[in-house]
């Protein structure tokens, strides 16, 4: 369930409140007329099972109340209530399949804006998995794609593209080509310094790596991880399981990549700096489009299921 907490102009309450009524899925709806102050106007509250969240929001959007008053959102995490399982089971289809576009819009923004903190997460996990594939360690490797915060970029550009959002584009697109290029410019300064105080060499670079050495070895299974991983990592977020993101992070070669290549760089082997570029650009091509697909199928069906909601209704 979901807790709506709006400001209406006095003159919208009513309408506001018929929407409400009339949408399927809602509960718990208590007016308080004059109670806000800024902005100034009624206070209207009301539950609304996920799956029916969406439809409603978009309404309200309609009726103007974001521009004139507000619209907050809340996670219920326990409702006891039987009005509220009764008005979860009449809204239409599952609470875990319905995404709220506004809200993954809003997410992804936020997730997907170049800060000093998005930099400096993804330089540092830049140089972890630089140590871990100069030591072909493993667990390096799986804590540095967990520290990497590249699938917020990626996921606000597969939003951008199923909502036609050009300024999340551009806002992910920045984020995502900023953050490689700086983490990427100040591993491969690390790896000099790392270099001098002999913990890096380029003999450990080009020895033999049993668990690391695929990650400048692009081939057919890396894209098709990258595609998976996409979708799965696109489905916890519309679906608000945000734990599954760290088990997409170690499915995929982004960070590592990035690292192999700055490594390879500083010592000059070309080859393994190429191989792992390689193995970047597809994985971030098979999560984009992947994510995206996802998206695109996610709305695709729910406008089915509310088709077939409305053909029943009318019956």
């Amino acid at each position: 369930m979901l807790h709506l907490r709006l400001i209406t102009p006095a003159d919208k309450t009513d309408d506001v409140v018929r929407l409400i009524e009339k949408t399927v899925g809602t509960t718990h709806l208590a007016v308080l007329p004059g109670a806000a102050r800024n902005p100034a106007g009624d206070l209207v509250l009301c539950d609304v099972a996920r799956e029916a969240g969406d439809e409603l929001l978009g309404g309200l959007q309609q009726l103007g109340i974001e521009e004139r008053g507000s619209i907050a959102v809340e996670a219920i995490d326990l409702s006891l209530s039987k009005r509220a399982d009764k008005a979860e089971a009449e809204a239409p289809g599952e609470g875990a399949d319905a995404v709220l576009w506004e809200h993954l819009t809003d997410a992804t923004h936020e997730e997907s804006t170049l800060s000093i903190t998005y930099v400096a997460f993804i330089t540092l996990a830049t140089m972890i998995a630089a140590c871990g594939v100069v030591l072909d360690n493993a667990i390096l490797i799986v804590g540095a794609m967990a520290v990497g915060p590249e699938f917020g970029p990626l996921a606000g550009i597969c939003t951008a593209v199923v909502q036609r959002a050009l300024r999340l584009a551009l806002r992910s697109l920045i984020a995502l080509l900023v953050g490689f290029a700086v983490a990427m410019a100040a591993t491969v300064v690390f790896s000099l310094f790392m270099d001098s105080v002999d913990l890096f060499s380029q003999d450990l670079l080009g020895d033999t790596r049993p668990n690391t050495g695929f990650i400048y070895a692009p081939d057919w299974f890396s894209f098709i991880v990258a595609v998976l991983a996409g979708a799965a990592g696109t489905l916890s977020l519309t679906s608000a399981k945000s734990g599954a993101l760290v088990g997409v992070a170690i499915s995929v070669t982004t960070v590592p990549a990035a690292a192999n290549a700055a490594v390879a760089l500083s010592y000059g082997d070309t080859k393994q700096t190429w191989g792992s570029t390689e193995q970047l650009l597809l994985n971030l091509l098979g999560i984009i489009l992947a994510g995206t697909l996802t998206l695109l199928a996610q709305k695709w069906l729910w406008a089915r299921q509310r088709e077939r909601s409305a053909t029943a209704g009318g019956v």
